[in-house]
């Protein structure tokens, strides 16, 4: 465990702080971590960072609570697991989940740590971590889908001082940039978030001068405490006592042609607390899909769900964690047996949202969300120029698709939209100026989201067409089970990926690959998934169907799902419609379905290969 060296003597001492005071400190924290964000942005080469802003900003108390940050990592199980003394000036680094207690969940994922201390003592710290496009490995991007150790995905970089009290280790830096395939692009991102870790650093100090160290510190506590009694309110209002709920979801396959893989999680609330319980998931995968995610970050994930439902306007911290117990079996999915592989996590991050979404949402109807884009694929291209003044000269892409987000109580889910809040789309212009390829096409695929009352978001389909021979890789999943609607509601489209060869041939890619080589004008279709359907598709409004018609994001034979009868111009007769709405209505099953999965998993597994393209996976393996 960490040892910290302060100077300081006094003990802080504890008063009340105004309301204005407090409103004052939590809204420069809330633009000290928006700076953070900035500073890295402004400074990143590559294109994962600094275009579509994949990283993770955190700004926490002295004992490594976060007040503000982004769904993200564990200060208090990094310190728990670094050995030696931080002193002032230090700045700590690592790439390694095994050895931060999975404050991070994989070897892209290059974290920084930084104290923050004022006169001679820590009143908080400053972290950040950014996923680097390539650590080294067996395969461009360091993402083998195949991999069955941590070991095929590059450097694993142990926690070590970056710097020691200011000053740079050179050496340990130059050997960690000597695995990489782009060292320039990953000592530009760490600078730049070693950057905003400072910059981060300056604003706490600067509201311990202006306001005190014991007023700033106080109202962190203050801060903590009000998200406490927050979640304590929502913990007795969504959970019945001694009540236990359950939900399972899906990941389709492991990258090596096993699954799919089962994720389960049960609540129980018992007095003021409830515990939350990963047993019954599946064993750890033998491919890289595991999620090894520490108890922290399941409270955060939880938290992030009820606060943000609840108050959109609360600055969620880590103050609610006392309230919630966290169960995670070993040899689990989400608690993998070191050397496991752990490069295609995102798949498991992203369904923890649909997991939460359909456990809470049995609770309280309010809650309820269908399933969405519960992950970030990513795409990656690389290889050499063959002609020209660049020839020879190496270039490489990783970027992450947007798909189709859930429909939801209050209304649709937006269209093509990433599953983080905060990420953007790389431009098309970007792509096109710093790559060889062009994109043929970037549009939303009419109908793939789910029919409903609220209409699940539609995936999108872009086009990459290859202007040099290179290699490809993708990472996705939801191609065999479906994105599940909710209260009624359809499901939205699955995902799928093909090439159409410069030949005039068609290639059905899997869902995770690496290695596929392209050549000049091979056309590869990134087509994602669409989100759930929420509530009776005849209740939508026939008028919103058709104005959808109009816009391109539904078509005539698609508005039939909603019982809705319009031309290609999107012109409604209503007599027709209300004639099928009520020969719909007189023909199907009441009460409609809380969950629609687009059929069982033994009928999905039977016709995988004729509705996919894809053989079905085989049963997973206990590793």
């Amino acid at each position: 465990m960490a040892t910290l060296i302060e100077t300081a003597t006094q003990p802080l001492n504890a008063v009340d702080v105004d309301v204005v005071t407090l409103d004052l400190i939590e809204n420069a924290l809330r633009s000290a971590r928006y700076e953070m964000d900035e500073t890295l942005f402004r400074t990143a080469l590559s294109p994962g960072i600094r275009e579509q802003h994949d990283e993770f900003p955190l700004i926490a108390d002295p004992a490594g609570k976060m007040i503000v940050g982004q769904f993200g990592l564990s200060i208090p199980d990094f310190l728990e697991n670094f050995s030696g003394t931080i002193e002032e000036g230090d700045v700590l680094m690592t790439s390694d989940p095994y050895s931060c207690g999975a404050a991070i969940s994989h070897a892209n994922d290059w974290l920084v740590v930084m104290p923050i201390f004022f006169e001679g003592r820590i009143v908080g710290w400053a972290s950040q971590f950014g996923h680097m496009t390539d650590v080294g490995g067996k395969t461009p991007a360091s993402m083998p889908t195949d991999a069955r150790t941590i070991f095929e995905e590059g450097v694993i970089i142990p926690p070590f001082k970056l710097y020691k009290q200011g000053v740079r280790d050179e050496t340990s830096l130059g050997i960690i940039l000597n695995q990489v395939r782009k060292p320039d692009w990953n000592r530009a991102d760490l600078n730049g978030i070693v950057a905003a870790c400072r910059t981060a650093s300056r604003r706490v100090q600067e509201m311990c001068a202006r306001f005190g160290v014991d007023v700033y510190t106080s109202a962190l506590n203050a801060l903590l405490d009000r998200n406490f009694r927050a979640m304590k309110v929502l913990l007795t209002l969504v959970f019945k006592e001694g009540e236990t709920l359950s939900f399972t979801d899906y990941i389709d396959d492991d990258g090596r042609g096993h699954g799919p893989y089962e994720l389960r999680m049960a609540i129980t609330r018992t007095g003021e607390k409830v515990l939350i319980d990963l047993t019954g998931s599946s064993p750890q995968a033998q491919g890289p899909i595991n999620y090894y995610i520490n108890e922290n970050l399941i409270r955060m994930f939880f938290g992030i769900y009820m606060i943000t439902v609840a108050d959109p306007q609360i600055l969620w911290n880590d103050g609610f964690y006392p309230l919630v117990d966290v169960k995670i079996p070993e040899n689990s999915f989400w608690k993998p047996q070191y050397p496991a592989a752990l490069n295609g996590r995102n798949h498991g991050i992203g369904r923890l949202f649909d997991l939460f979404g359909g456990l809470l949402g049995q609770a309280n109807p309010d809650l309820l969300n269908a399933a969405g884009f519960s992950s970030s694929p990513h795409f990656m291209y690389s290889g050499n120029y063959s002609s020209g003044e660049r020839k020879g000269e190496w270039f490489q892409l990783y970027s992450i698709g947007f798909g189709g987000i859930p429909g939801r109580p209050m209304g649709d889910g937006p269209d093509g939209h990433s599953l983080w809040p905060s990420f953007v789309n790389i431009p098309c212009e970007y792509l096109e100026s710093y790559y060889p390829l062009v994109v043929d096409c970037w549009e939303t695929i009419a109908d793939s989201g789910g029919a409903g009352l609220h209409r699940g978001g539609n995936g999108v389909d872009v086009a990459y067409r290859f202007l040099e021979p290179g290699t490809i890789a993708i990472h996705d999943d939801r191609w065999l089970t479906y994105p599940w609607g909710v209260k009624g509601g359809e499901p939205g489209d699955r995902g799928k990926k093909w090439i159409d060869r410069a030949d005039g041939s068609k290639e059905i890619l899997p869902s995770k690959v690496h290695d596929i080589s392209v050549g000049i004008n091979d056309v590869l279709h990134f087509v994602t998934w669409g989100g759930g359907g929420w509530g009776d598709p005849l209740e939508r409004d026939p008028e919103l169907v058709c104005k959808e018609v109009r816009r391109g994001l539904v078509t005539p034979e698609g508005a039939l799902r909603n019982g809705v009868v319009c031309n290609e111009d999107g012109e409604l007769d209503s007599s027709a419609t209300d004639a099928l709405r009520t020969r719909l209505r007189s023909t199907r099953v009441e009460p409609l379905p809380l969950f629609n999965r687009g059929g069982d998993m033994e009928s999905l597994l039977a016709n995988c290969l004729a509705e996919t393209g894809l053989p079905a996976p085989m049963p997973p393996v206990t590793v």
